[in-house]
């Protein structure tokens, strides 16, 4: 009994199934769906970019409206200051009585004046010594009253003298008026001007600086917030590869 046991290369018939099959190529193949991943930075993004704070903050135009609140409590201060400056150096330092003569002390870069602190309507004299042509005592422009340890001083006479030097001066008025006498100052009108130049001067240069600071500050926060939000929009756009 004889067996065949095929064609001798070993090949199988045509059409039969066996191990000499065709076998699909591998990789990817024409019409199948692709499973890469896109490049890195293309694509939908995997989150917003990080907030941060907008700068200048608001805390820079508070404190500059809290400078200028502080302007005007040194104004107010600056002027009561020069007020009460031009006072204290005006009234008297000591007095006398009525028919007293007493020596004092006159330049007349301090402006001096005589001071009498009596009842309203009080008479009264002065009169003192030297050289009619280089002292005088003229009645004052302008009425002044200044007030110092509870003591009432209206300026009386103003004195004239070409030098500094020691002068002998003699007040009289009636004995009931109970007048008191003394040598002081006239207010000086540049205390007076220095306090309300402060008063005006200090806080207008405080709400300069307060709107100042607050459009450079607000204009630079706008800025701040376009710039944000435009780089919050250019994160946000879809890449070549996905959306």
């Amino acid at each position: 009994m004889s067996h065949d046991f095929g064609s001798p290369s070993g090949g199988a018939s045509a059409g039969a199934p066996g191990h000499g099959a065709p076998q699909q190529p591998y990789g990817h193949q024409q019409g199948a769906p692709s499973y890469g991943y896109a490049p890195p930075g293309y694509g939908t993004p995997q989150g917003p970019p990080p907030k941060t704070k907008i700068k200048p903050s608001i805390g820079w135009i508070v404190g500059a409206w809290l400078v200028f609140v502080l302007s005007i409590i040194v104004g107010i201060a600056g002027f009561a200051g020069g007020i009460f400056s031009a006072i204290t150096d005006a009234a008297p330092t000591s007095s006398f009585g009525s028919d007293k003569t007493v020596t004092v002390r006159l330049d007349p870069a301090d402006k001096p004046a005589v001071y009498v602190s009596a009842e309203t309507g009080t008479k009264f004299e002065c009169q003192l010594q030297g050289d009619p042509a280089k002292v005088r005592l003229e009645q004052p422009g302008v009425q002044q009253t200044v007030t110092a340890d509870g003591v009432i001083w209206e300026m009386a006479l103003r004195v004239g003298v070409d030098k500094a030097g020691d002068y002998q001066l003699t007040c009289t008025a009636p004995e009931t008026s109970n007048a008191r006498f003394g040598v002081g100052k006239e207010i000086a009108a540049g205390s007076v001007m220095s306090g309300a130049v402060a008063l005006f001067a200090v806080p207008a240069l405080g709400f300069l600086l307060a709107v100042i600071v607050t459009i450079v500050v607000l204009v630079r926060r706008s800025g701040a917030r376009k710039r944000r939000a435009a780089a919050a929009g250019q994160w946000g756009q879809p890449g070549p590869y996905g959306g």
